[in-house]
């Protein structure tokens, strides 16, 4: 077992419509290496049936409902974390969305919760676990970015945020590299998730099989491989780095 007597917390751990999202697929895997898991998310439901899943399968487990773009929800997920189980070495920030009209369509609001979401959840998540990490010798984060961060994107706030997880990943990485703290990047290209149900039709499906190598989408089960690789010591002599899972699409 990749990670056993680790302690993870997955934010997004939960799925926004039925289905495996990159989430739950990660918490799940986590736990089937030997984590104990902390499955967060802003729906306790859905963070509960992440829960369930992995206690079906024997894993350790426990259910946080937080929003962390909110400071005070980021602190005390960490605080119950360590609390429950003493320490917390692997923390995946999972959450984030499309969120916003496109092009300069985006109003303001838009913007600020798209920033809110995709950035500063992980600015706050990662306030509070570092000092834990550093407490027990180091441990590994991995953030959630996008190849939206490296294309055009009709959604602008999500590429600009997506973008600026990128470019906090190598501050923090090149920051905490001496306490033992690595941190990388997963930047998913065109998934097959829930998050995307609403626009799984035949118009996507057709550009996949004409723009991606590999010509289908990925699975959450391929980014959680990703994850649980970059958090594991298999990874040991990485840091900084933004791994692309997008089946060849950024190399045409």
């Amino acid at each position: 077992m990749r990670l056993k007597n680790k302690v993870a917390v997955v934010s997004g751990a939960g799925s926004v419509r039925p289905g495996m999202g990159n989430g739950k697929a990660t918490a799940i895997l986590f736990a089937r290496e030997g984590a104990r898991v902390v499955s967060a998310d802003i729906n306790l439901k859905a963070a509960e049936e992440t829960a369930d899943m992995i206690r079906a399968e024997g894993g350790e487990v426990i259910a946080v409902q937080a929003d962390v773009t909110r400071e005070e929800d980021a602190k005390r997920l960490v605080q119950t974390a360590v609390s429950t189980y003493g320490r917390l070495d692997i923390l995946f920030n999972n959450v984030g969305g499309a969120y916003g009209s496109t092009g300069l369509k985006v109003t303001e609001e838009e913007w600020d919760t798209a920033m809110d979401l995709n950035l500063k959840s992980v600015l706050l998540m990662c306030r509070y676990a570092v000092p834990e990490m550093i407490r027990n010798g180091g441990g590994t984060i991995v953030n959630n970015a996008s190849m939206a961060a490296f294309h055009s994107h009709g959604i602008y706030a999500y590429s600009a945020s997506k973008a600026g997880v990128v470019a906090l990943t190598r501050c923090l990485a090149a920051g905490f590299a001496r306490d033992n703290i690595r941190v990388n990047c997963v930047a998913p290209g065109l998934m097959d998730t829930p998050l995307v149900a609403d626009i799984m039709n035949e118009k996507r499906i057709r550009r996949v099989q004409e723009r991606v190598p590999l010509r289908r989408h990925g699975k959450a089960e391929e980014t959680a491989a990703t994850v649980l690789f970059l958090a594991s010591e298999e990874s040991s002599y990485i840091t900084g780095q933004t791994i692309p899972i997008d089946g060849g699409f950024s190399i045409q």
